[in-house]
């Protein structure tokens, strides 16, 4: 297992649409370990393999409050199979988009779909953390960040300090 470095905004890797995992090999399996652990590394309750730079359909999370035994979930080629009408508002960051935070609207209540490391196919309902959890990560293996939820003025600013971060950090 190891930590892999996650990709920062302004990544253009963070806008592309991931592919489909095919098989399970053991490269996939080491991949959800080195994801596992850089989530938890970073620390973060979700983590798309974009995040680190590999564009398949996987995910991990673990929305296990910190005083808990860790429940850590690999979910492989997920999709949200419905969603509620009602909505809800949730406070979320990235590890992506460091240290920003804001709130979002998103379904309350959502059904998705996908693959254990098992091969076994699962379909779970899912409210509250764990929802929000499950639209933000399929959200990344589709091109799309929460930043993408709000108003142009915010998502520019946001934008604009990590443009000039990155710049910051190349000259340096």
């Amino acid at each position: 297992m190891s930590i892999r470095p996650l990709v920062i905004i302004p990544d253009s890797k963070l806008r592309l649409i991931s592919e489909p995992v095919k098989e399970i090999t053991s490269e996939i399996r080491q991949l959800a370990e080195d994801m596992l652990e850089t989530m938890y590394d970073a620390p973060g309750v979700g983590l798309a393999a974009i995040q680190i730079g590999v564009p398949v359909r996987m995910v991990t999370m673990d929305v296990s409050k910190s005083e808990e035994e860790r429940q850590p979930m690999v979910l492989i080629n997920p999709e949200i199979v419905w969603a509620s009408e009602e909505r809800r508002v949730y406070e979320e960051g990235c590890l992506s988009i460091p240290e920003y935070y804001e709130e979002v609207e998103r379904p309350d209540r959502v059904r998705f779909r996908y693959m254990t490391l098992q091969g076994e196919t699962v379909e779970q309902e899912a409210d509250g953390l764990l929802a929000t959890c499950v639209q933000h990560e399929i959200d990344h293996l589709n091109g799309v960040l929460f930043i993408d939820y709000l108003s142009k003025l915010k998502r520019d600013r946001v934008l604009t300090k990590f443009r000039k971060a990155a710049r910051r950090e190349a000259g340096a």
